[in-house]
């Protein structure tokens, strides 16, 4: 049986800045198995509610390599509202020991 390994990509919206203390919002997290499909679902809905498309593929998977995480803040007015991050996560990784030792054997009896 082959052991396998895969990695995803998630993506949080993380409401930050002083607009959030009017209202209060968890942060909106989503995982994608295909980074280019992430961006696009991103750029689309940036694209649908009015934002500025700051988010692209190259931008993001650059950043994905050399930092290990991708982030983008959004503000209106000076006032920052909200940050994409993405963070590549490795579903179904390789088991280990998990820190857990050998049993030591017990010890014999004499009779």
């Amino acid at each position: 049986m082959r052991k396998q390994s895969l990695t995803i990509y998630e993506v949080t919206i993380q409401y930050i800045g002083s607009l959030n203390a009017l209202r209060q919002r968890e942060p909106f997290i989503v995982f994608f198995s295909n980074l280019k499909k992430a961006v696009e679902t991103i750029i689309g809905q940036l694209a649908l509610n009015g934002w500025p498309i700051k988010v692209n593929y190259t931008a993001v998977y650059r950043s994905l390599k050399q930092r290990g995480s991708y982030q983008c803040d959004f503000d209106v007015a000076g006032a920052k509202v909200f940050r994409i991050r993405i963070v590549p996560q490795i579903l179904n990784p390789v088991l280990t020991t998990m820190g857990i030792d050998e049993k030591p054997a017990e010890p014999t009896r004499k009779k």
